[in-house]
């Protein structure tokens, strides 16, 4: 990759605790443009795209709070994000809560239909984004953007690439995932996508995970995404997300996920997303975030 483009998404309105919105700038604190352009990659940044804050607009309907709203931001992450494929450019969008993937990842998705091909998905976090509106207990929205992008999410959000869905089940892959709720395992169980929760991890090893993860997202497709949460971690490496969970990927692992996706040679874009700077110890989450850019960006240890 000769270029990369840094998309910031300031957006607080999927989940039910403030302070994604200043993960961008966490990032930027963090140094990840310069750090990236040392790796010899031409980084321009486009800023922010602008988003609300909750204390500005209605929640709406309850199953699927502030909906319409995160629906116009991911509408300009997508015409953002194309703008940077159009340039020849990665963009790597920061957030901000999970839900800007619905317009991440649509953005890609289209990208790579120009070349005939589908896109391939791997969705790292410890949570799998798959309710709905009839199933969240929540009706928080960043527990529903992979449901967006394989086309049973929210209608304001599942349409961005189109009318199709913007990723298949086939392509599309979970990793680490370890806090579902009893009626969301049984969506991903439905769903057909490939699930590697933290115990196959434990098992297997994150090594033999990811390889089987690439596989699966490169089979048949033109490249892939990858979306990280940075609450895939475990807290005592990333204590500067919304939603911890115990269990997570040590720091190894976490990097050993973007060392193998850097080999593959097939990303064609990345979110990093999660971090709450008001939940962070001395912006250790970010630093953490910009570090696995530079893994994916291929940084080598020699």
């Amino acid at each position: 990759m000769k270029a990369v483009h840094i998309i910031g998404v300031p957006l607080d309105l999927g989940g039910n605790r403030r302070g994604t919105d200043m993960g961008p700038s966490a990032f930027r604190i963090a140094g990840i443009a310069e750090q990236i352009a040392r790796l010899g990659v031409r980084v321009t940044d486009k800023g922010d795209v602008p988003s609300p804050i909750p204390e500005a607009k209605g929640a709406g309907d309850p199953r699927k709070r502030y909906v319409k709203d995160i629906a116009k931001v991911c509408q300009r992450v997508y015409h953002t994000s194309l703008a940077s494929f159009s340039e020849s450019a990665m963009p790597i969008v920061l957030g901000g809560d999970h839900s800007l993937g619905a317009g991440s990842v649509a953005a890609a998705s289209t990208h790579m239909r120009k070349t005939n091909k589908p896109l391939g998905l791997i969705w790292v976090d410890a949570h799998a984004d798959m309710n709905n509106p009839t199933s969240t207990e929540s009706g928080n929205v960043h527990g529903m953007p992979l449901a967006a992008l394989l086309g049973t999410g929210p209608e304001e959000l599942a349409c961005l690439a189109g009318d199709a869905p913007a990723v298949s089940a086939k392509h599309t892959v979970l990793v680490g995932i370890r806090n579902l709720d009893d009626v969301e395992k049984q969506i991903v169980r439905a769903s057909k996508v490939h699930a590697f929760t933290m115990k196959e991890i434990d098992r297997l090893g994150i090594a033999e995970v990811m390889a089987r993860a690439i596989a699966i997202a490169t089979r048949g497709t033109g490249g892939f995404h990858v979306s990280y949460d940075l609450d895939v971690c475990d807290p005592t490496v990333a204590p500067g997300v919304g939603t911890p969970v115990k269990g997570g990927l040590s720091y190894r692992e976490a990097h050993v996920v973007m060392e193998m996706v850097a080999e593959s040679g097939q990303l064609t874009s990345l979110d990093l997303v999660e971090v709450n700077p008001t939940l962070d110890v001395r912006n250790t989450t970010a630093e953490l975030g910009t570090e696995l850019a530079l893994s994916a960006m291929g940084k080598s240890i020699l």
